[in-house]
């Protein structure tokens, strides 16, 4: 029985070998499911430094129980959801591209192995440290595109079904058979529409940014100690707050 974790947060370039063990346990259990090409599954971001990354590991960091990621918009490479969608839904590129102006990304990549299934460990928790990274980052928004299963853990953390795109924000993605829902995370600094259970922890994270924890399962009567080093290296906050020339000055 799994009863501590770490979950770490740090830039994708700061720690390739993490990344490439991340790249692996996300495509195991995409294979699992019978996924095999997902636009969030790629190896192209592990050298951009516009990505972040957190993973459930053992405390000795040898072994990864899942993760999530945080793509900040460059205006350089699209986010994951662009290039998902952008083709059935092109006004996902103006959305994007507006709220970048005051830094918006990505939450993305969430995985969990089979140890910790339907524990929280490896889904609510690295959802909730994505949102305290981005609010480092510098990032205002957060896009996601989530399955059926992971809708209800975005709600928690205070995003939306951004019903603005697609079949009132739903797709199927990807696979004919598989439904895909965009949702929305816009005011990153206060999560208004959070659960005020899970925004209170996220507060409290974000000024708390190296902590230990027993949280609880939130499907099973199970307590896990959790070590949060969580405070990313070199960021300014300021780095990806995009400024467009206007086309007729």
């Amino acid at each position: 029985m799994i009863t501590e974790i770490r979950i770490r947060a740090f830039r994708a370039t700061d720690d390739i070998e993490t990344c490439l063990r991340f790249i692996d346990g996300h495509k195991k259990v995409l294979e699992n499911h019978g996924i095999k090409k997902v636009t969030s599954s790629n190896s192209e971001w592990i050298n951009s430094k516009a990505v972040f990354v957190v993973v459930v590991e053992t405390l000795d960091g040898k072994k990864l129980y899942g993760g999530a990621r945080i793509h900040a918009a460059d205006g350089i490479t699209p986010l994951p959801i662009e290039k998902a969608i952008g083709q059935v839904e092109p006004r996902i590129y103006d959305y994007i591209r507006g709220f970048s102006l005051e830094g918006t990304g990505e939450l993305c990549g969430l995985w969990n192995s089979i140890e910790v299934a339907g524990l929280g460990i490896g889904s609510l928790f690295p959802s909730k440290v994505s949102v305290v990274i981005a609010e480092q980052i510098g990032l205002a928004s957060l896009f996601s595109l989530c399955s059926p299963n992971t809708v209800r853990f975005n709600q928690w953390i205070g995003s939306r079904v951004f019903t603005e795109v697609g079949n009132n924000g739903t797709f199927y993605y990807p696979k004919l058979d598989l439904l895909a829902t965009a949702v929305f995370l816009d005011d990153v600094k206060n999560l208004p529409l959070a659960h005020p259970r899970e925004r209170q922890k996220m507060l409290f994270l974000r000024e708390n940014l190296d902590y230990i924890s027993i949280e609880k399962s939130p499907f099973k009567d199970l307590k896990v100690t959790v070590h949060h080093d969580i405070a990313l290296k070199n960021v300014s906050g300021i780095e990806f707050k995009m400024k467009y020339q206007n086309p007729n000055p």
